[in-house]
């Protein structure tokens, strides 16, 4: 037996009250649902599981009911027909406090799928990232883009590669294009798309895209994309290799050229993707290794964050840091010499707590000691 928590009828049904309280001057673009359940229940009664089979009519059932409803991510939109007071999340809102017309696409998504629907907010800009000149100025096109559609048409940046060692800065320039950018940013990492059971790969590939193009002007970044897109040699190791694999190339070929959707691809082996996705993509960008005066700059910059003072030469630990990538830089050296600083009291970082932290990298390298005397 379910308790009596309805709340007052006016205030969930009569929209012109709702609209009264806080009428949004935007209309939805487009609104993703989590389904919560009854916020009240008797443990006697069980909440039920929400599952979606044609898309189409649940969203012409949830516009009829909610039209006119602001639509601001974190409230909760209540069911007054199937199942009196049941609760959605508004889980994603674009514009975020905008009103839901017969014009919003409307996405109910599973509890798992539903989180990587995610507004990215991020400080870093693209000057931040250091070097990696040529993916700079491909981003610097994809925003160009975006602001202008149509001026591209068929010639538009579709489907970008970003491939490269680890910590070379290719999720940080993709979270500088949601600070540069004012368009939705979908980062996701491709592990994420990975169902439990068969089907559900594709499942949430086809969402994830549908989301964006809903939101259009979007980008969409996919980390480790060799999770879901690997070759299909690689099939008896996952069985549903090949239905992600298709999935993935639809999604892929199937974006109109003016839709205003850019797909950004990461891995650190673009030799393990399926050759048919590797060929989706227009331009292949490598992020290499900085070179030493890109070391001494990413130091730098780190260097003036730290919370001790610094006193140790920049330039001369970026002539002994070949082959590290910024992020070694950061975690595997600075990070490191600064903790050592920290738990022996002292107030200075200075150049022999950088020592312990590269003879700790090195040694884990199979680097002989002697090149840091």
């Amino acid at each position: 037996m379910k308790l009596n928590n309805t709340f007052p009828d006016q205030v969930v049904s009569d929209k012109k009250v709702l609209k009264s309280l806080n009428e949004p001057d935007k209309e939805s673009k487009l609104v993703v649902l989590q389904s919560v359940g009854y916020p009240f229940l008797c443990n006697l009664v069980e909440n039920p599981k929400i599952e979606i089979f044609d898309k189409e009519l649940f969203e012409l059932y949830a516009k009829e009911q909610w039209e006119g409803c602001t639509a601001k991510e974190g409230s909760f939109l209540f069911d007054q027909k199937l199942l009196p007071d049941y609760a959605f999340k508004i889980i994603k809102a674009h514009p975020d406090n905008s009103q839901i017309t017969t014009n919003t696409s409307i996405i109910l998504m599973e509890v798992k799928e539903s989180r990587e629907i995610k507004k990215i907010e991020s400080n870093v800009r693209m000057n931040d990232v250091i070097g990696q000149e040529r993916a700079k100025t491909k981003c610097k096109v994809i925003m160009k883009y975006l602001q202008d559609p149509d001026l591209f048409r068929e010639w538009a940046p579709r489907n970008v590669l970003f491939y490269g060692a680890p910590g070379t800065g290719k999720t940080m320039l993709a979270k500088s294009l949601s600070n540069e950018l004012k368009v939705p940013l979908f980062l996701v990492k491709a592990t994420s798309l990975i169902g439990e059971h068969v089907g559900d790969g594709s499942r949430q590939i086809h969402d994830l895209f549908e989301a964006a193009t809903a939101c259009a002007p979007s980008v969409i970044f996919i980390d480790e994309i060799d999770a879901v897109g690997l070759d299909r040699k690689y099939q008896s190791l996952r069985g549903d290799v090949s239905e992600v694999v298709n999935a993935l190339l639809t999604e892929l070929d199937g974006i109109e050229t003016n839709k205003g959707v850019v797909t950004i691809g990461a891995t650190n082996n673009p030799y393990l993707l399926d050759f048919a996705i590797r060929s989706r993509f227009e331009e292949e960008i490598e992020f290499v290794l900085p070179n030493e005066k890109e070391r001494l700059e990413i130091l730098e910059f780190y260097i003036k964050s730290m919370p001790l003072q610094v006193k140790v030469d920049a330039r001369k630990l970026s002539k002994c840091t070949k082959g590290m990538s910024g992020r070694d830089l950061k975690d595997k050296i600075l990070k490191v010499a600064l903790h050592k600083a920290i738990s022996e009291d002292k107030d200075i970082l200075e150049w022999e707590h950088v020592k312990y932290a590269l003879k700790q990298y090195k040694q884990k390298k199979n680097e002989p000691k002697e090149m840091f005397a």
